[in-house]
């Protein structure tokens, strides 16, 4: 028994490893390809080591292209986003969680099946109404539909709704509002979930390429996967220098995951539980 119990620990760990190499091959060939020469990008067979490593892909995409512009836009647009996405759907899931009202199922069930609406189909009435505020071609334009986020809401109403009431209570008894529960009560105790959802919505709003690129005509303001797909010509395209550019747009979500992981993993697994 203990033979067999081994022998499928190790064909599902030989497994897995062998997705996570199947898995590992585009990210590697992203590297092989942001070094190589344009002359080597498309010999055969394919030279999955360069024999001459060439840097000239990540000088041309600091020089060609308005890279730091279009980074320092993305970086702008995705934190506001976040912040302001878990701002609001967290007093929104507060008050799912804890307050009692008429038609509050409903209400809920209907919010929920929202969801299923894909953006394509809300971007033009979003568009338009953006368009009579004067938002078009602007930073605000890209951030205000972050207020609303369906699927942020969920998960912190899911979460909020098993914190005992006695801690609100108690709370209250000592004289604190509504305002000041939440903000000192609920949100210290959803730590673990809205750090998750900081990860996610960050990748999300990092990157997006549709809305972006409704909204912003401006190549001053564009992000960062609106300029990378600007790369892309009808008669050419230099595949090193697009490597290297997804590549360096690789590393904020690198550098957030990596500072946030512990919460990220242990939210989802209490979310899974939930």
């Amino acid at each position: 028994m203990n033979k067999n119990l081994r022998l499928k620990n190790y064909t599902v760990i030989f497994i897995l490893m062998g997705i996570t190499l199947v898995s590992l091959i585009p990210f590697f060939w992203m590297i092989s390809t942001s070094l190589k020469d344009s002359g080597a990008i498309m010999s055969i067979p394919i030279e999955w080591i360069p024999k001459e490593v060439s840097f000239d892909s990540y000088v041309k995409i600091f020089t060609k292209i308005p890279f730091l512009k279009s980074l320092g836009n993305s970086i702008l647009i995705t934190l506001f986003s976040t912040v302001i996405t878990i701002l609001s759907s967290s007093m929104a899931a507060f008050v799912f969680a804890k307050f009692d009202f008429k038609f509050k199922k409903l209400l809920f069930t209907l919010y929920l099946a929202s969801m299923m609406i894909p953006i394509q189909v809300t971007g033009i009435p979003i568009f338009i109404i953006l368009t009579k505020l004067g938002l078009t071609n602007t930073y605000l334009g890209v951030i205000m539909p972050s207020v609303f986020n369906v699927f942020a809401i969920f998960l912190l109403r899911q979460y909020m709704t098993n914190i005992p009431d006695a801690y609100i209570e108690a709370a209250i008894l000592d004289g604190a509002n509504f305002v000041q529960v939440y903000r000192k009560v609920v949100m210290p105790m959803s730590t673990i979930p809205l750090t998750t959802l900081f990860v996610i919505n960050f990748m999300n709003y990092w990157n997006d390429y549709f809305w972006p690129l409704i909204v912003l005509t401006n190549p001053d303001k564009m992000t960062l996967p609106v300029i990378l797909s600007k790369m892309n010509s009808q008669y050419a395209t230099e595949y090193n220098t697009l490597m290297a550019g997804a590549l360096v747009s690789l590393v904020p979500i690198l550098i957030v995951y990596a500072f946030s992981q512990k919460y990220f993993i242990q939210g989802l697994q209490e979310g899974g539980i939930k």
